[in-house]
Protein backbone atom coordinates (compact mmCIF):
# COMPACT_ATOMS: atom_id res chain seq x y z
CA UNK A 1 0.00 0.00 0.00
CA UNK A 2 1.44 3.10 -0.89
CA UNK A 3 2.78 5.39 1.97
CA UNK A 4 0.10 8.66 3.03
CA UNK A 5 0.90 11.62 4.48
CA UNK A 6 -0.58 12.82 7.77
CA UNK A 7 -4.89 13.22 7.60
CA UNK A 8 -6.01 16.96 7.14
CA UNK A 9 -8.25 18.40 9.70
CA UNK A 10 -11.67 19.56 8.91
CA UNK A 11 -10.84 23.58 9.61
CA UNK A 12 -7.69 22.58 6.85
CA UNK A 13 -10.98 21.43 4.24
CA UNK A 14 -12.27 25.20 4.12
CA UNK A 15 -10.15 25.37 1.64
CA UNK A 16 -11.66 23.21 -0.67
CA UNK A 17 -12.80 25.77 -3.03
CA UNK A 18 -9.17 27.63 -3.00
CA UNK A 19 -6.79 26.94 -5.71
CA UNK A 20 -4.16 25.27 -4.22
CA UNK A 21 0.09 26.36 -4.86
CA UNK A 22 1.92 24.30 -7.19
CA UNK A 23 5.08 22.58 -5.87
CA UNK A 24 8.11 24.82 -6.92
CA UNK A 25 9.85 22.01 -8.23
CA UNK A 26 7.60 21.56 -11.05
CA UNK A 27 6.37 24.37 -13.37
CA UNK A 28 3.47 25.53 -13.35
CA UNK A 29 2.03 24.45 -16.97
CA UNK A 30 3.29 20.83 -16.86
CA UNK A 31 1.63 20.47 -13.43
CA UNK A 32 -1.72 21.28 -14.38
CA UNK A 33 -1.59 19.27 -17.31
CA UNK A 34 -1.14 16.29 -15.22
CA UNK A 35 -3.43 17.01 -13.07
CA UNK A 36 -6.52 17.88 -15.57
CA UNK A 37 -8.58 14.43 -15.64
CA UNK A 38 -12.09 13.83 -14.42
CA UNK A 39 -13.07 17.35 -13.35
CA UNK A 40 -11.98 19.09 -16.50
CA UNK A 41 -13.88 16.00 -19.08
CA UNK A 42 -17.30 16.12 -16.59
CA UNK A 43 -17.54 19.89 -16.57
CA UNK A 44 -17.13 20.35 -20.65
CA UNK A 45 -19.37 17.48 -20.69
CA UNK A 46 -22.30 19.45 -18.82
CA UNK A 47 -22.23 21.86 -21.78
CA UNK A 48 -23.58 19.23 -23.62
CA UNK A 49 -26.44 19.82 -26.64
CA UNK A 50 -29.17 20.13 -24.24
CA UNK A 51 -27.65 22.18 -21.94
CA UNK A 52 -26.44 24.06 -24.57
CA UNK A 53 -29.82 24.47 -26.01
CA UNK A 54 -31.40 25.52 -22.38
CA UNK A 55 -28.65 28.24 -22.34
CA UNK A 56 -29.07 29.19 -25.82
CA UNK A 57 -33.64 29.86 -24.77
CA UNK A 58 -32.47 31.87 -22.18
CA UNK A 59 -30.36 34.19 -24.02
CA UNK A 60 -32.83 34.68 -26.70
CA UNK A 61 -36.22 34.72 -24.04
CA UNK A 62 -34.43 36.90 -21.45
CA UNK A 63 -31.26 38.87 -23.04
CA UNK A 64 -28.19 39.28 -20.31
CA UNK A 65 -30.67 39.22 -16.96
CA UNK A 66 -29.57 35.64 -16.69
CA UNK A 67 -26.00 35.69 -16.75
CA UNK A 68 -25.80 35.91 -13.07
CA UNK A 69 -26.65 32.47 -12.84
CA UNK A 70 -23.54 31.38 -14.25
CA UNK A 71 -21.94 33.01 -11.26
CA UNK A 72 -24.48 31.53 -8.04
CA UNK A 73 -23.48 28.12 -9.59
CA UNK A 74 -19.68 27.94 -9.90
CA UNK A 75 -19.33 27.42 -6.41
CA UNK A 76 -22.17 25.00 -5.89
CA UNK A 77 -20.83 23.10 -9.04
CA UNK A 78 -17.37 22.86 -7.36
CA UNK A 79 -18.53 22.05 -4.20
CA UNK A 80 -20.85 19.37 -4.83
CA UNK A 81 -17.88 17.87 -7.81
CA UNK A 82 -15.29 17.46 -5.18
CA UNK A 83 -17.08 16.13 -2.39
CA UNK A 84 -18.18 13.27 -5.03
CA UNK A 85 -14.36 13.00 -6.00
CA UNK A 86 -13.41 12.74 -2.13
CA UNK A 87 -15.72 10.65 -1.39
CA UNK A 88 -14.78 8.21 -4.04
CA UNK A 89 -11.04 8.66 -3.50
CA UNK A 90 -11.27 7.73 0.11
CA UNK A 91 -13.62 4.55 -0.16
CA UNK A 92 -12.19 3.59 -3.23
CA UNK A 93 -15.53 3.51 -4.46
CA UNK A 94 -17.74 4.91 -7.01
CA UNK A 95 -20.86 6.90 -5.22
CA UNK A 96 -23.54 3.81 -6.42
CA UNK A 97 -20.72 1.57 -4.67
CA UNK A 98 -21.14 3.43 -1.74
CA UNK A 99 -25.09 3.72 -1.73
CA UNK A 100 -25.36 -0.15 -2.48
CA UNK A 101 -22.87 -0.44 0.73
CA UNK A 102 -24.24 1.77 2.98
CA UNK A 103 -28.30 2.61 2.12
CA UNK A 104 -31.05 0.24 1.45
CA UNK A 105 -32.52 -0.97 -2.06
CA UNK A 106 -35.78 1.19 -1.92
CA UNK A 107 -33.15 4.60 -2.04
CA UNK A 108 -30.12 2.52 -4.32
CA UNK A 109 -32.92 1.38 -7.00
CA UNK A 110 -34.93 4.05 -7.54
CA UNK A 111 -32.28 6.97 -7.56
CA UNK A 112 -30.56 4.46 -10.22
CA UNK A 113 -33.33 3.63 -12.29
CA UNK A 114 -34.09 7.36 -12.77
CA UNK A 115 -30.54 8.23 -13.72
CA UNK A 116 -30.80 5.63 -16.29
CA UNK A 117 -34.06 6.60 -17.81
CA UNK A 118 -32.53 10.21 -17.90
CA UNK A 119 -29.41 10.13 -19.17
CA UNK A 120 -30.51 7.94 -22.00
CA UNK A 121 -33.51 10.48 -22.75
CA UNK A 122 -30.80 12.93 -22.41
CA UNK A 123 -27.93 11.47 -24.80
CA UNK A 124 -31.50 11.26 -27.23
CA UNK A 125 -31.91 14.49 -27.58
CA UNK A 126 -28.03 15.11 -27.50
CA UNK A 127 -27.79 13.44 -30.69
CA UNK A 128 -30.69 14.54 -32.42
CA UNK A 129 -29.17 18.06 -32.02
CA UNK A 130 -25.54 16.79 -32.91
CA UNK A 131 -27.34 15.48 -36.26
CA UNK A 132 -29.54 18.83 -37.26
CA UNK A 133 -25.88 20.72 -36.67
CA UNK A 134 -24.86 18.07 -39.37
CA UNK A 135 -27.81 18.84 -41.55
CA UNK A 136 -26.61 22.14 -42.01
CA UNK A 137 -23.59 21.04 -44.25
CA UNK A 138 -24.63 17.82 -45.07
CA UNK A 139 -28.65 17.99 -46.29
CA UNK A 140 -29.85 14.41 -45.49
CA UNK A 141 -32.52 12.64 -43.33
CA UNK A 142 -31.61 12.75 -39.86
CA UNK A 143 -32.14 9.36 -38.86
CA UNK A 144 -29.14 8.91 -41.71
CA UNK A 145 -27.07 11.31 -39.80
CA UNK A 146 -27.81 9.81 -36.28
CA UNK A 147 -27.20 6.15 -36.75
CA UNK A 148 -23.30 7.14 -38.01
CA UNK A 149 -22.72 9.65 -34.83
CA UNK A 150 -23.90 6.96 -32.41
CA UNK A 151 -21.92 4.07 -33.77
CA UNK A 152 -18.60 6.23 -34.24
CA UNK A 153 -19.32 7.09 -30.28
CA UNK A 154 -20.18 3.27 -29.68
CA UNK A 155 -16.87 1.97 -31.48
CA UNK A 156 -14.77 4.24 -29.49
CA UNK A 157 -16.48 3.59 -25.86
CA UNK A 158 -16.16 -0.45 -26.48
CA UNK A 159 -12.76 -0.71 -28.77
CA UNK A 160 -10.87 2.09 -27.31
CA UNK A 161 -8.40 1.46 -24.19
CA UNK A 162 -9.69 3.81 -21.60
CA UNK A 163 -6.45 5.69 -21.75
CA UNK A 164 -7.08 6.46 -25.59
CA UNK A 165 -11.28 7.46 -24.01
CA UNK A 166 -9.61 9.80 -21.37
CA UNK A 167 -6.97 11.59 -23.99
CA UNK A 168 -10.03 11.65 -26.54
CA UNK A 169 -12.64 13.42 -23.92
CA UNK A 170 -9.58 15.71 -22.29
CA UNK A 171 -9.39 17.45 -26.41
CA UNK A 172 -12.87 17.49 -27.13
CA UNK A 173 -13.43 19.78 -23.79
CA UNK A 174 -11.46 22.28 -25.69
CA UNK A 175 -14.99 22.37 -28.23
CA UNK A 176 -15.78 24.95 -25.93
CA UNK A 177 -13.75 27.40 -26.33
CA UNK A 178 -15.87 27.81 -30.13
CA UNK A 179 -18.73 29.76 -28.05
CA UNK A 180 -15.74 32.35 -26.63
CA UNK A 181 -15.57 32.90 -30.43
CA UNK A 182 -19.12 32.88 -31.15
CA UNK A 183 -19.65 35.58 -28.27
CA UNK A 184 -17.38 37.74 -29.38
CA UNK A 185 -18.65 37.86 -32.56
CA UNK A 186 -21.52 38.37 -31.73
CA UNK A 187 -20.51 42.07 -30.26
CA UNK A 188 -22.69 42.09 -27.29
CA UNK A 189 -23.31 45.60 -25.40
CA UNK A 190 -20.86 45.43 -22.49
CA UNK A 191 -22.32 47.55 -20.28
CA UNK A 192 -25.74 45.44 -20.28
CA UNK A 193 -23.56 42.59 -19.83
CA UNK A 194 -21.97 43.77 -16.63
CA UNK A 195 -25.65 44.91 -15.39
CA UNK A 196 -26.98 41.14 -15.85
CA UNK A 197 -23.88 39.93 -14.35
CA UNK A 198 -23.96 41.86 -11.16
CA UNK A 199 -27.15 42.99 -10.68
CA UNK A 200 -29.51 39.64 -10.02
CA UNK A 201 -32.85 39.97 -11.52
CA UNK A 202 -35.55 37.06 -12.26
CA UNK A 203 -39.58 37.71 -13.14
CA UNK A 204 -41.62 34.93 -10.92
CA UNK A 205 -43.61 34.52 -13.88
CA UNK A 206 -43.88 30.14 -15.11
CA UNK A 207 -41.73 31.42 -17.63
CA UNK A 208 -38.67 32.47 -16.11
CA UNK A 209 -39.04 29.88 -13.68
CA UNK A 210 -38.93 27.38 -15.91
CA UNK A 211 -36.18 28.65 -17.91
CA UNK A 212 -34.12 28.78 -14.39
CA UNK A 213 -34.97 25.48 -13.19
CA UNK A 214 -33.81 24.37 -16.68
CA UNK A 215 -30.12 25.71 -16.01
CA UNK A 216 -30.09 24.60 -12.57
CA UNK A 217 -31.16 20.80 -13.76
CA UNK A 218 -29.16 20.66 -16.59
CA UNK A 219 -25.76 22.10 -14.91
CA UNK A 220 -26.34 20.68 -11.65
CA UNK A 221 -26.94 17.29 -13.17
CA UNK A 222 -27.27 13.53 -11.25
CA UNK A 223 -25.14 12.22 -13.71
CA UNK A 224 -22.20 14.22 -13.03
CA UNK A 225 -22.28 12.85 -9.40
CA UNK A 226 -21.48 9.27 -10.58
CA UNK A 227 -19.38 10.18 -13.31
CA UNK A 228 -17.08 12.16 -11.05
CA UNK A 229 -16.76 9.33 -8.98
CA UNK A 230 -16.36 6.42 -11.41
CA UNK A 231 -13.68 8.06 -13.31
CA UNK A 232 -11.47 9.07 -10.18
CA UNK A 233 -11.87 4.98 -9.51
CA UNK A 234 -10.53 4.35 -13.25
CA UNK A 235 -7.67 6.85 -12.61
CA UNK A 236 -6.37 4.73 -9.57
CA UNK A 237 -6.74 2.01 -11.35
CA UNK A 238 -5.01 3.27 -14.29
CA UNK A 239 -2.08 3.94 -12.04
CA UNK A 240 -2.09 0.21 -11.25
CA UNK A 241 -4.19 0.25 -7.71
CA UNK A 242 -6.40 -2.93 -8.82
CA UNK A 243 -7.82 -3.55 -5.77
CA UNK A 244 -10.18 -2.20 -2.84
CA UNK A 245 -7.88 -2.03 -0.43
CA UNK A 246 -5.01 -0.23 -2.40
CA UNK A 247 -7.50 2.18 -3.46
CA UNK A 248 -8.35 3.09 -0.01
CA UNK A 249 -7.24 6.20 1.44
CA UNK A 250 -6.18 9.43 0.13
CA UNK A 251 -2.79 11.61 0.22
CA UNK A 252 -2.83 15.33 0.59
CA UNK A 253 -1.59 15.58 -2.95
CA UNK A 254 -4.10 13.49 -4.58
CA UNK A 255 -6.82 15.99 -2.78
CA UNK A 256 -4.87 19.45 -4.10
CA UNK A 257 -4.87 17.67 -7.73
CA UNK A 258 -8.67 16.59 -7.11
CA UNK A 259 -9.22 20.18 -5.94
CA UNK A 260 -7.47 22.09 -9.26
CA UNK A 261 -9.08 19.26 -11.76
CA UNK A 262 -12.57 19.63 -10.32
CA UNK A 263 -13.01 23.13 -10.19
CA UNK A 264 -10.88 24.12 -13.08
CA UNK A 265 -13.74 21.34 -14.77
CA UNK A 266 -16.45 23.58 -13.34
CA UNK A 267 -15.09 27.20 -13.85
CA UNK A 268 -14.71 25.69 -17.73
CA UNK A 269 -18.15 24.58 -17.92
CA UNK A 270 -19.56 27.62 -16.11
CA UNK A 271 -17.71 30.65 -18.66
CA UNK A 272 -19.33 27.88 -21.28
CA UNK A 273 -23.04 28.62 -19.94
CA UNK A 274 -21.86 32.46 -19.71
CA UNK A 275 -21.09 32.54 -23.38
CA UNK A 276 -23.69 31.21 -24.71
CA UNK A 277 -26.27 32.83 -22.79
CA UNK A 278 -24.52 36.56 -23.94
CA UNK A 279 -24.07 34.98 -27.18
CA UNK A 280 -27.19 34.78 -27.74
CA UNK A 281 -28.74 37.60 -25.63
CA UNK A 282 -26.86 39.69 -28.07
CA UNK A 283 -27.66 38.05 -31.46
CA UNK A 284 -31.38 36.93 -31.02
CA UNK A 285 -32.84 38.48 -28.16
CA UNK A 286 -31.56 41.79 -29.47
CA UNK A 287 -33.81 40.64 -32.71
CA UNK A 288 -36.62 39.69 -31.54
CA UNK A 289 -35.92 36.11 -32.32
CA UNK A 290 -37.33 34.25 -28.78
CA UNK A 291 -38.69 31.48 -30.26
CA UNK A 292 -35.78 28.46 -30.98
CA UNK A 293 -36.18 24.93 -30.77
CA UNK A 294 -33.08 23.46 -30.47
CA UNK A 295 -29.30 24.60 -30.30
CA UNK A 296 -28.92 23.93 -33.84
CA UNK A 297 -31.71 26.33 -34.52
CA UNK A 298 -29.56 28.64 -32.39
CA UNK A 299 -26.44 27.73 -34.46
CA UNK A 300 -28.66 29.15 -37.62
CA UNK A 301 -29.90 32.02 -36.16
CA UNK A 302 -26.43 33.60 -35.45
CA UNK A 303 -25.24 33.75 -38.72
CA UNK A 304 -27.18 36.71 -40.42
CA UNK A 305 -26.94 38.05 -36.99
CA UNK A 306 -23.46 37.49 -36.08
CA UNK A 307 -22.01 36.39 -39.26
CA UNK A 308 -21.25 33.19 -40.76
CA UNK A 309 -18.44 32.83 -38.58
CA UNK A 310 -19.95 32.97 -35.47
CA UNK A 311 -22.74 30.66 -36.12
CA UNK A 312 -20.40 27.86 -37.45
CA UNK A 313 -18.38 28.38 -34.47
CA UNK A 314 -21.43 27.30 -32.19
CA UNK A 315 -22.43 24.35 -34.70
CA UNK A 316 -18.89 23.03 -34.30
CA UNK A 317 -19.02 23.53 -30.47
CA UNK A 318 -22.32 21.13 -30.91
CA UNK A 319 -20.41 18.43 -32.27
CA UNK A 320 -17.58 18.67 -29.98
CA UNK A 321 -19.82 18.45 -27.08
CA UNK A 322 -22.15 15.98 -28.01
CA UNK A 323 -19.49 13.65 -28.87
CA UNK A 324 -18.17 13.94 -25.28
CA UNK A 325 -21.29 14.17 -23.42
CA UNK A 326 -23.18 11.03 -24.89
CA UNK A 327 -20.73 8.82 -23.95
CA UNK A 328 -20.22 10.22 -20.52
CA UNK A 329 -24.63 9.64 -19.76
CA UNK A 330 -24.55 6.27 -21.60
CA UNK A 331 -20.90 5.47 -19.76
CA UNK A 332 -22.21 6.96 -16.18
CA UNK A 333 -25.38 4.98 -16.19
CA UNK A 334 -23.87 1.77 -17.09
CA UNK A 335 -21.35 2.34 -13.85
CA UNK A 336 -24.18 3.37 -11.46
CA UNK A 337 -26.32 0.25 -12.09
CA UNK A 338 -23.24 -2.33 -12.67
CA UNK A 339 -22.09 -0.86 -9.50
CA UNK A 340 -26.00 -0.87 -7.83
CA UNK A 341 -26.05 -4.48 -8.89
CA UNK A 342 -22.64 -5.71 -7.83
CA UNK A 343 -21.63 -6.24 -11.50
CA UNK A 344 -18.15 -6.03 -13.18
CA UNK A 345 -17.73 -2.83 -14.54
CA UNK A 346 -15.81 0.17 -15.84
CA UNK A 347 -13.83 1.36 -19.51
CA UNK A 348 -10.63 -0.32 -17.88
CA UNK A 349 -12.19 -4.05 -18.26
CA UNK A 350 -12.36 -5.69 -22.07
CA UNK A 351 -15.51 -6.07 -23.07
CA UNK A 352 -16.18 -10.16 -22.88
CA UNK A 353 -15.05 -9.64 -19.23
CA UNK A 354 -17.63 -6.64 -18.34
CA UNK A 355 -20.45 -8.13 -20.26
CA UNK A 356 -23.09 -6.21 -18.64
CA UNK A 357 -21.38 -3.11 -18.31
CA UNK A 358 -20.73 -2.82 -21.77
CA UNK A 359 -24.25 -4.24 -22.79
CA UNK A 360 -25.96 -1.67 -20.61
CA UNK A 361 -24.19 1.51 -23.06
CA UNK A 362 -24.95 -0.69 -25.92
CA UNK A 363 -28.97 -0.70 -25.16
CA UNK A 364 -28.43 2.70 -24.06
CA UNK A 365 -26.86 4.66 -26.97
CA UNK A 366 -29.62 1.85 -29.25
CA UNK A 367 -32.44 3.90 -27.01
CA UNK A 368 -31.32 7.03 -27.62
CA UNK A 369 -30.63 6.40 -31.41
CA UNK A 370 -34.31 5.36 -31.60
CA UNK A 371 -35.14 9.11 -30.40
CA UNK A 372 -34.30 10.10 -33.29
CA UNK A 373 -36.69 8.07 -35.40
CA UNK A 374 -39.69 8.08 -33.41
CA UNK A 375 -40.02 12.03 -34.11
CA UNK A 376 -39.76 13.05 -30.10
CA UNK A 377 -38.97 16.70 -30.65
CA UNK A 378 -35.66 17.83 -28.70
CA UNK A 379 -36.59 20.44 -26.01
CA UNK A 380 -39.69 18.51 -24.87
CA UNK A 381 -37.34 15.27 -24.36
CA UNK A 382 -34.85 18.55 -22.80
CA UNK A 383 -37.23 19.89 -20.94
CA UNK A 384 -38.43 16.29 -19.49
CA UNK A 385 -34.70 15.30 -18.45
CA UNK A 386 -33.91 18.90 -16.97
CA UNK A 387 -37.32 18.62 -14.61
CA UNK A 388 -36.46 15.03 -13.54
CA UNK A 389 -33.01 15.78 -12.83
CA UNK A 390 -34.03 18.97 -10.66
CA UNK A 391 -36.25 16.52 -9.03
CA UNK A 392 -33.69 13.87 -7.87
CA UNK A 393 -30.98 15.92 -7.31
CA UNK A 394 -32.12 17.27 -4.20
CA UNK A 395 -32.35 14.13 -2.51
CA UNK A 396 -28.95 12.61 -4.02
CA UNK A 397 -27.53 16.13 -2.58
CA UNK A 398 -28.45 14.78 0.99
CA UNK A 399 -27.28 11.54 0.31
CA UNK A 400 -23.93 12.87 -0.31
CA UNK A 401 -23.73 15.54 2.45
CA UNK A 402 -24.72 12.58 4.48
CA UNK A 403 -21.79 10.18 3.34
CA UNK A 404 -19.39 13.34 3.22
CA UNK A 405 -20.01 13.73 6.94
CA UNK A 406 -19.59 10.05 7.41
CA UNK A 407 -16.39 9.45 10.04
CA UNK A 408 -16.99 6.04 9.85
CA UNK A 409 -16.57 6.00 6.27
CA UNK A 410 -14.35 9.01 5.69
CA UNK A 411 -11.90 9.48 8.72
CA UNK A 412 -10.64 12.95 9.41
CA UNK A 413 -11.77 13.48 5.46
CA UNK A 414 -14.84 14.63 6.73
CA UNK A 415 -16.23 18.05 5.47
CA UNK A 416 -15.50 21.07 6.94
CA UNK A 417 -17.79 23.79 7.58
CA UNK A 418 -17.14 25.80 3.86
CA UNK A 419 -17.91 22.80 1.79
CA UNK A 420 -21.25 21.92 4.08
CA UNK A 421 -22.18 25.03 4.06
CA UNK A 422 -21.88 25.06 -0.10
CA UNK A 423 -23.87 21.43 0.07
CA UNK A 424 -26.74 23.00 2.03
CA UNK A 425 -27.23 25.85 0.09
CA UNK A 426 -26.81 23.93 -3.45
CA UNK A 427 -29.50 21.60 -1.85
CA UNK A 428 -31.93 24.60 -0.76
CA UNK A 429 -31.60 25.94 -4.03
CA UNK A 430 -32.69 23.28 -6.17
CA UNK A 431 -35.29 22.02 -3.78
CA UNK A 432 -36.46 26.17 -3.79
CA UNK A 433 -36.75 26.20 -7.38
CA UNK A 434 -38.16 22.69 -8.21
CA UNK A 435 -40.91 23.91 -5.69
CA UNK A 436 -41.44 27.37 -6.99
CA UNK A 437 -42.07 26.20 -10.42
CA UNK A 438 -44.41 22.80 -9.36
CA UNK A 439 -46.45 26.25 -7.11
CA UNK A 440 -46.43 27.95 -10.82
CA UNK A 441 -47.65 25.06 -12.54
CA UNK A 442 -50.28 24.30 -9.95
CA UNK A 443 -51.58 28.53 -10.27
CA UNK A 444 -50.48 28.93 -6.50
Amino acid sequence: MRKRRPPVSCAEETEALSPPEAPAAEGWLGRLLRVLGPGIVTGASDDDPSGIGTYAVAGARMGYSLLWVALLTLPMMVGVQYMCAKISMVTGKGLAGVLRDHFPRPILIPAVGILLVTNTLNAGANLMAMGEVLRMFLPVPLPLLIVPIAGLILAVQIFGAYGLVARLFKWLSLSLLAYLGAAILAKPDWADVLRGTFLPSLKLDHDSLFILMGILGTTISPYMFFWQGDMEVEEEIRRGRMTLKARGGVTDAELRDARTDVSLGMLFSNVGMYVIILATGATLFQSGITTITSASDAAMALRPLAGDAAGTLFALGILGTGFLSVPVLTCSASYALSEALGWRYGLNERPGSAKRFYGIIIVSTLVATLVGFIGINPIEALVWTAVLNGLIAPPLLLIILRIANDRQLMGTRVNGWLLNWVGWATTLAMSGAALALTLSWLGA
